[in-house]
């Protein structure tokens, strides 16, 4: 996906076993994160539409128009796919539950706290899943055939299948991904959607997390049963 402007030398590569990602990352178990106010703007869900989404992906009506205009912002033959928008509770916590298991296989005998740290870096907690408030979604670049770009891992590569590569900033990607990653987060932050650094594919609009990154007074989605509109 291809050039952006040039940015400042990421930081080092994260390692997968630090449970805090970095002295500056805020990951989604912080308890900042849960005591932002959510005042729901009442927002529908609605299906993206199939050229920006081949799975019509749902996310709030606000997040759609935004993902239309970031994808609006690509050079030619460059396009924005979103992967995963919304989802419900259950599927939330089966993700959770699988990666928690993971993590209790590699770490015997790991603390409940140091347990649900580690696992906030790949998956949400329920209560502040941006996913879950139909506020985040999943994406990548593609050619102009529809093919994915190199983007350093695969989306949902986990820290410890990609050695800390998933991260945004991470070291260690080559130059065509460090360039489509650069070009991926222009576009987005230009649209106003906030990262969540332990997942280069991980953005988001109007949830808890946008808005403690933002510095917003509170969020504006909270979780959301699926009703499309028409």
């Amino acid at each position: 996906m291809t050039r952006a402007t040039t940015s400042p030398a990421p930081p080092p590569r994260r390692a997968a076993s630090d449970a805090a990602g970095s002295s500056t990352t805020i990951l989604l178990s912080d308890p900042r994160v849960g005591a932002v106010p959510v005042h729901d703007a009442g927002e529908p869900l609605v299906r993206l539409p199939e050229a920006l989404s081949p799975v019509r992906a749902l996310v709030r009506a606000g997040l759609a128009e935004r993902l239309t205009a970031a994808a609006a912002a690509l050079p030619a033959g460059v396009g924005l796919e979103v992967v995963e928008g919304h989802r419900t509770v259950a599927e939330q916590r089966a993700i959770i539950a699988t990666y928690a298991a993971d993590l209790c296989a590699r770490h015997p005998g790991i603390s409940a706290t140091d347990l649900h740290v580690l696992t906030s870096r790949f998956v949400a907690p329920v209560d502040v899943a941006p996913h879950v408030a139909g506020a985040a979604v999943d994406v990548t670049l593609v050619d102009a055939c529809g093919d994915e770009l190199d983007l350093g891992t695969p989306i949902d590569a986990t820290p410890e299948q990609s050695e800390g590569r998933c991260y945004l900033d991470a070291d260690g990607i080559g130059a065509d991904a460090r360039a489509h990653r650069d070009l991926l987060a222009l576009v987005l932050r230009g649209a106003g959607l906030v990262n969540y650094p332990t997942e280069w594919w991980h953005w988001s609009y109007g949830d808890r997390y946008w808005a403690l990154l933002t510095g917003a007074p509170h969020a504006l989605h909270g979780p959301v049963e699926i009703a499309v509109a028409a």
